[in-house]
């Protein structure tokens, strides 16, 4: 019994002993980097669909909010400040669909929900 347990603590050892440290060195060609770049630069142009929950003061947007995250925990959420008041959205949505089935869910919970267009969406 002693032997084989004797016998792994010496593997164990010089295993450890005999163990190398190594460097990584990455090569990567820099027009990943710029194609990085570019794709951050046409998304942060890009609107998303959102939906309006509510607005108020900035302690009611707070409430709001906390509430829509305990509903929806799974969406994006956020206060947005728009002279007077501070509004509390929901969502990122890429595509209209997307965002008006979201949307009739959303309804359900808060009936005074408005869908929000992207800003950058031409007018019709």
């Amino acid at each position: 019994m002693k032997t084989p347990v004797f016998t792994a603590i010496l593997i164990g050892l010089t295993l450890h002993l005999s163990a190398q440290e190594g460097k990584v060195t990455i090569q990567q060609d820099p027009k990943i980097d710029q194609l990085v770049k570019l794709y951050t630069d046409v998304n942060s142009k890009s609107g998303f669909y959102q939906i309006q929950v509510g607005f108020g003061d900035y302690q009611k947007a707070q409430n709001l909010k906390s509430q829509v995250e305990i509903d929806f925990p799974d969406w994006y959420s956020k206060i947005e400040f728009e002279s007077p008041t501070y509004r509390v959205r929901l969502g990122r949505f890429k595509t209209k669909l997307e965002a008006e089935r979201k949307y009739l869910e959303v309804r359900k919970k808060y009936p005074d929900a408005m869908l929000l267009k992207p800003e950058n969406e031409s007018k019709s």
